[in-house]
């Protein structure tokens, strides 16, 4: 993963990272890795306070684009909608769910 653009924007408790990231002979990376990678990128950052947004994988090219808004406090993050941090739930724990309901 490399930054493109890397802006901070003190107004909104928030720090703007535009990335790419090249993922050649594999898949689009889901949103948790994409969550791993970003806090590689900006140690002390929480996984909690991480957003991202606006990925756009073209067809037929392995080279994902993206936005990754990384929040100071979770009164910060309080910015974003509902919806989109619905999304970002974190997954183990609705698969954990998934796999205890299969062993029935």
């Amino acid at each position: 993963m490399e930054i493109i653009e890397r802006k901070e924007n003190t107004l909104l408790g928030r720090v703007e990272i535009f990335f790419a990231l090249n993922h050649a002979n594999a898949p689009t990376p889901s949103l948790s890795k994409m969550i791993e990678m970003v806090m590689k990128l900006e140690p002390g950052s929480k996984k909690d306070l991480i957003y991202i947004k606006n990925v756009n994988t073209r067809f037929g090219m392995a080279r994902t684009n993206g936005l990754a808004l990384i929040y100071g406090s979770e009164e910060d993050a309080n910015l974003e909608p509902e919806y989109i941090k619905s999304r970002h739930e974190i997954p183990e724990e609705s698969s954990a769910e998934v796999s205890e309901g299969g062993d029935e």
